[in-house]
């Protein structure tokens, strides 16, 4: 058999418990309304690089355990002892950078919010943009958002195109979910 060389075409291959058919059936591509899913995916994406996503999957419970369900307020706060903490938490990404990213990042989240009313009003009023455009645009307000992390988060909220494949069973469904001007 051919290797799959799409997403879309390597979960149709695997059962329905495993991680990467219930993210892909039920997350991947799909617009997310709340500031504190947004902080979550973008941590998430965060956390997967240099790692496979089979690993963040599996750790993604950990994760909304260990950041108190990525309460962008709760996060903003952690200090020097939670960082340590955090640094000794076996079920998530214990990488200092990572860490110290999400916590900035959560500061940074309050900022836009104060700004703009929310993160995700923020992310509405750049868009559209180009792959490009978005990559500068992160790099410039966030501290870890390297281009393949800015793109599979946006790929996965929707805001890029490309989550799926148009053959792909899931695609009508994330098409039904996406504002119009999406």
């Amino acid at each position: 058999m051919e290797k799959p060389k799409t997403y879309c075409e390597a979960v149709v291959l695997m059962d329905n418990d495993n991680v990467h058919k219930m993210y892909h059936d039920n997350e991947y591509g799909f617009p997310i309304e709340d500031d504190n899913e947004l902080f979550a995916r973008l941590v998430l994406e965060i956390n997967q690089a240099g790692l496979s996503w089979t690993t963040i999957l599996k750790k993604k419970d950990n994760f909304y355990k260990a950041y108190e369900g990525f309460d962008i307020e709760k996060v903003a706060a952690f200090d020097e002892e939670k960082f340590a903490e955090l640094i000794k938490e076996p079920g998530i990404i214990r990488n200092r950078l990572k860490i110290a990213a999400t916590i900035e990042n959560a500061k940074r989240l309050l900022l836009i919010q104060e700004e703009n009313g929310s993160f995700k009003t923020w992310l509405d009023e750049h868009h559209p943009k180009t792959r490009e455009e978005w990559m500068k645009l992160f790099k410039k307000t966030f501290k870890f958002t390297g281009g393949e992390i800015v793109n599979e988060f946006l790929l996965s909220t929707g805001y890029l195109p490309g989550a799926h494949v148009s053959t792909c069973s899931i695609y009508k469904q994330v098409l039904a979910t996406k504002p119009k001007w999406l």
